[in-house]
């Protein structure tokens, strides 16, 4: 395999600009979901007028995703980067201002289009560093996105203690956040195409190696949804703990996530995409089972940390294989990204239709059995393993790489 030559530092520099528009993009999400019960309220919406609202957002998603790749071919991804996380910073602002449920409903396709496209660009800008730097970098990316959900959503938890008006806050939120990811962007790589290359379609089918890859990453988003929207309830309902402990699952859930993600690149790159998804398949199903034949808290809360622990890097790697799996990365992507976002949608209200058949222990029995496909299909995932260049780092740029 040939030598390729990049700039140190501009790939450096790139790397921490990239971690930090993660970290905005999780922060808006963040700070949208401490304050979803004033946004129903202000909306006069009921419980599943809410949910149908909300479902709004992974449609705009799935609508929007497939052409954040031609908005890069057309404009260069750092400037595709710069407008699109602008415009998903300044989104957060619709929702909290929408006084009804048709006003809400395109609120949250708004909200769902931007956070969708400007997940593609980050994404495939992450792939390409990694592709550059030679080694794993992004769990530690996607942890960083992690960190800022939860700063998001500490700092929406102390406004609706204060019991702030959520206009208010997400727009000072909206600008602070809109701020620092615009400036980030004036540091990450401007990747334009070759003036013969065709763009990219407004539209198309993801290719069938993204839908084996975005099955993979189907798994484990279908069980961080279930863990981040109904551990608390598992806990007080069936073993019938305060609301506090409860809560301190959930929590405990993000922070072994966020945690497993940052430290995750340190154990792909010594064990590969492959071997780390299975080992985290088999900590995930003994969370499961712990989580299901558990009669006691603390163990239950032991099942859902081994969960998030096991989960943790999926996704990060399942966008990694995504984009070496074809000849177009930013549609492969968009793919796994359209699958993995349907996922987080259809988990919460799965598990919640199959608890009300049955029980909760039946609804987490099912993510054990989803959480077996990790490790029956990581192989899938093979592709982020390979190709991986020699990369020699010089001190100046080299002429025709960096337009």
């Amino acid at each position: 395999m040939s030598e390729v030559v990049y700039d140190r530092r501009e790939t450096k520099r790139a790397r921490y600009a990239v971690a930090v528009v993660f970290a905005v993009h999780g922060a808006v999400t963040g700070s949208f979901a401490t304050r979803v019960p004033w946004i129903q309220d202000h909306a006069s919406v009921s419980t599943g007028q809410l949910g149908f609202a909300l479902a709004f957002t992974a449609f705009g998603a799935s609508v929007a995703m497939p052409l954040a790749g031609r908005i890069s071919h057309r404009f260069g991804s750092r400037t595709a980067l710069r407008g699109l996380i602008a415009l998903w910073t300044l989104s957060l602002t619709l929702p909290a201002l929408a006084p009804n449920l048709l006003t809400l409903c395109l609120a949250m396709f708004t909200y769902g289009a931007t956070a969708g496209m400007a997940d593609v660009v980050m994404n495939a800008l992450g792939v390409e560093l990694e592709h550059r730097l030679g080694k794993s970098i992004m769990s530690g990316l996607h942890g960083m996105w992690s960190v800022g959900a939860l700063i998001g959503s500490a700092a929406g938890t102390l406004a609706a203690h204060l019991g702030s008006d959520a206009r208010l806050h997400h727009a000072l939120a909206a600008a602070a956040l809109t701020v620092l990811g615009v400036a980030a962007c004036r540091w990450v790589l401007d990747l334009v195409p070759a003036e013969d290359e065709e763009p990219p379609p407004r539209f198309a089918l993801p290719p069938r190696s993204a839908l084996l890859i975005g099955a993979v990453g189907f798994c484990a988003v279908f069980a961080e949804g279930a863990s981040l929207d109904w551990s608390a309830v598992y806990l007080r309902d069936q073993l019938g703990t305060s609301d506090g402990l409860a809560a301190a699952s959930t929590t405990g859930f993000m922070l072994t996530m966020a945690v497993a993600r940052l430290v995750g690149d340190a154990v792909v790159n010594r064990f590969g995409s492959v071997g780390t998804v299975r080992v985290g398949g088999v900590l995930a199903v003994l969370g499961g089972l712990l989580i299901v034949v558990s009669g006691h808290p603390a163990v239950a809360m032991a099942g859902f940390a081994l969960l998030g622990l096991g989960i943790a890097v999926v996704v990060p790697l399942c966008f990694a294989a995504a984009g070496r799996s074809g000849s177009n990365p930013s549609l492969a992507i968009a793919g796994v990204a359209t699958i993995t976002y349907t996922s987080g949608l259809i988990a919460p209200s799965a598990i919640g239709g199959l608890a009300q058949a049955t029980s909760l222990m039946v609804s987490f029995g099912l993510v054990t059995v989803l959480a077996c496909g990790l490790v029956a299909f990581a192989g899938v995932l093979r592709t982020a393993d390979r190709d991986r260049p020699k990369v020699t780092p010089p001190s100046t740029p080299v002429p025709g790489l960096h337009p």
